[in-house]
């Protein structure tokens, strides 16, 4: 199991637009084979700042995902309400419960 976590610093005014782009985003992604969960939250602390946790079968599917239409339209559409360059943090699962 592949597991990204991306945190994206979204612009001030700008989360309506984020939180649209992310809704069609997701539709498309729920028929993704071999994504096992993809996660839209808000941080507490700063809610300018949405975290995507992500969970793949495997480094195919994460691959398969970065190539889709709908996320290149997605990551090409972001820069209108992404103020920075997001965190990405690429994880291998070891064990769960």
């Amino acid at each position: 199991m592949i597991t990204v976590i991306a945190k994206l610093p979204v612009k001030e005014g700008k989360m309506d637009e984020a939180m649209a782009a992310f809704k069609v985003l997701m539709s498309k992604v729920a028929s993704e084979e071999g994504t096992v969960l993809y996660s839209l939250n808000q941080e507490k602390a700063n809610p300018n700042t949405l975290v995507v946790v992500e969970q793949y079968q495997d480094k195919a599917a994460l691959e398969f995902h970065s190539s889709t239409p709908h996320f290149k339209e997605f990551f090409t559409a972001s820069v209108a309400f992404i103020s920075g360059k997001p965190e990405m943090m690429v994880m291998k699962e070891i064990q769960r419960v």
